[in-house]
């Protein structure tokens, strides 16, 4: 079992990253709230890992935190969630907010995260109401922080990164296109993962 990986950042793109590992590049697939704290193309980083195995794919997942993993490691014991709908819960909104909506029974914010219906969103609170007794955020290492700048400044490109991200996370393109096109409106900004944040937060009720 891989539990943890420590390599350079080569590529990201989100969902998708490939590390390098002492010359072994290993890909994994990370929620948007990992995104935002990774560092720039060839820094080192440290991730928490899990190892996904089913009959149509092995995938390794990767986490910022041990308390971001084990949040995840939850959600994919709930009927009727796998994998790929824990990332986008967890791309959505951060582990601490997702776990008191689920205390509060707040449906509304859960049915708004993509794939997420109200039948879905009934499971998670019961299903996960007894569990998170036993979570909370943990101290640990985390991946690396910067404030890096995308390789390609050129505005299509980082509006094509971005939409592209969000469509992976369950958006239709159309509606990705133009939630990018009001967030870029309402304020400046310069960076993929900035623009992605401004859509979300968005798309997420106040």
């Amino acid at each position: 079992m891989i539990g943890r990986l420590t390599g350079r950042l080569l590529e990201k793109q989100p969902p998708h990253l490939l590390i390098d590992v002492q010359g072994v590049g290993y890909e994994l697939l990370a929620p948007m709230t990992t995104f935002y704290q990774l560092p720039a193309l060839g820094e080192t980083l440290s991730l928490y890992t899990h190892l996904s195995i089913s009959e149509a794919a092995h995938q390794l997942f990767g986490f910022a935190s041990s308390a971001d993993r084990s949040f995840f490691r939850l959600l994919i014991k709930v009927t009727g969630v796998g994998p790929k709908m824990a990332l986008a819960i967890l791309s959505a909104m951060e582990a601490q907010e997702c776990a008191q909506c689920l205390l509060q029974n707040n449906l509304v914010a859960l049915v708004r995260i993509p794939g997420v219906g109200k039948k879905t969103a009934e499971r998670l609170v019961i299903e996960m109401r007894d569990r998170l007794k036993d979570w909370g955020p943990q101290v640990s290492a985390s991946a690396h922080s910067a404030h890096d700048v995308p390789a390609s400044q050129v505005l299509n490109a980082m509006v094509a990164e971005a939409e592209s991200a969000l469509v992976a996370l369950g958006y239709k393109p159309t509606e990705a296109a133009k939630a990018i096109v009001a967030a870029m409106k309402q304020q400046e900004l310069s960076r993929t993962e900035d623009v992605i944040r401004a859509v979300l937060r968005a798309m997420s009720p106040t």
